[in-house]
């Protein structure tokens, strides 16, 4: 059975993700490192480009209900971040005490612009707490890359992280552009999940048993992965590419190409 995280969750999860990402910031040699996993951007860059992040998220919570997101300058100056290392550090908890601050006044039930509106997912602060936690911990993976010490996942992250993606992420009333297909992701910690692509979109489900103990999910899937929890993630962000030894793929392996090349937004 899958088990859904909480609210409360969700905070000491970001507390904890963004404490590891400051202290693989602070174990680097040097900002200017270039980031592998970001071409042409450096270790700098990336800390300004997470926490500009936390501060527009923490920005749109606090707004409540909203057709839009707010305007740029309710979440930055125009100053962006400092360049010097421990002004940097103290910016990037600041960046993080904005977000978790607002999330705490605003609560899980607090309705909220979002960008996913067409997703599975709710538009509420809550939905928000949760989308920050893999973002954070990918930035921090990206980060400890880039210092030569990656590090997967937290597993009850990255379950959990996995879980979001699949609902918020993937899931769409946008027309699937190619023929329709059913893909599974398998988590070795014994969790899956089913993405079926039609006309209709993309919509998202966890895989198991039924209330009578019969698993509903019966139909074969065309395509289907299979790893651990974190490199799922990774495979879904991009950091593990899809011929990767970390993963079991099978099946029709282009539909993970199309599923990679797809904009839902465009």
């Amino acid at each position: 059975m899958h088990k859904l995280l909480t609210f409360p969750d969700h905070l000491r999860l970001i507390d904890e993700r963004s404490t590891a990402f400051r202290a693989a910031v602070a174990a680097a040699p040097s900002l200017d490192l270039q980031v592998p996993t970001h071409p042409g951007r450096t270790l700098f860059d990336l800390v300004q480009h997470v926490g500009l992040g936390r501060r527009k998220s923490a920005a749109i919570i606090a707004a409540g209900p909203a057709d839009a997101p707010p305007e740029k300058s309710a979440w930055e100056d125009g100053t962006g971040a400092p360049r010097e290392p421990e002004a940097l550090l103290a910016w990037w908890t600041e960046s993080v005490g904005q977000l978790t601050s607002a999330l705490r006044e605003a609560g899980p039930d607090r309705g909220c612009w979002t960008w996913w509106g067409d997703s599975q997912s709710p538009q509420t602060s809550g939905a928000w707490a949760r989308r920050q936690v893999p973002e954070i911990a990918v930035h921090t993976y990206d980060v400890e890359l880039t210092v030569g010490a990656p590090q997967p996942l937290p597993e009850e992250v990255a379950l959990d992280g996995f879980d979001d993606c699949q609902f918020t992420l993937c899931s769409t009333d946008v027309a699937w552009p190619h023929e329709p297909a059913i893909v599974d992701y398998h988590a070795t910690e014994g969790r899956s999940w089913r993405l079926r692509l039609s006309r209709d979109g993309a919509r998202a489900a966890r895989l198991g048993a039924s209330a009578t103990g019969e698993d509903p999910y019966t139909d074969t899937a065309d395509a289907s992965a299979r790893g651990t929890a974190s490199d799922l993630v990774l495979f879904f962000y991009g950091r593990i590419p899809p011929d990767s030894l970390k993963l079991e793929l099978d099946g029709d392996r282009r539909i993970f190409d199309q599923l990679i090349a797809w904009d839902p937004s465009v």
